[in-house]
């Protein structure tokens, strides 16, 4: 006996999983103005679908369309979510920076800045 319900689509394992945010959330992320992304999605910038009258936008394409922006690239930076990047305390290693590359880099800045001391 064959049911009337319809079959429940399968999962696929090797497809990604898309992140879709709306326009408001978009913008509180990157501190811009809701206009901003809207003027976005209306030039065609970000790819979106429509769920229930509202924007959900794919959030790879945002970070791809904030990267090509330096205004909105600088704003994610010090008014959206980039501004609490240096304050997360990453305990997975696997994610966090190697502290031996660092501590050259830091090094080789302090070098470059101030000539003089490696003279004496």
């Amino acid at each position: 006996m064959e049911s009337n319900f319809p079959k429940k689509p399968i999962a696929r394992q090797n497809e990604p999983k898309i992140i879709r945010v709306s326009v408001s959330e978009a913008a509180r992320l990157f501190g811009v103005d809701d206009r901003t992304i809207r003027r976005a999605i209306k030039d065609q910038e970000l790819r979106y679908i429509i769920v229930q009258n509202r924007y959900k936008i794919n959030f790879e394409s945002l970070v791809e369309w904030s990267q090509k922006r330096t205004r909105v690239k600088n704003k994610l930076a010090k008014e959206g979510i980039g501004q609490y990047v240096g304050q997360w305390k990453i305990k997975n290693k696997l994610y966090s920076p190697n502290p031996s590359v660092v501590d050259k880099s830091a090094d080789q800045n302090t070098e470059n800045k101030n000539p003089t001391a490696a003279i004496n």
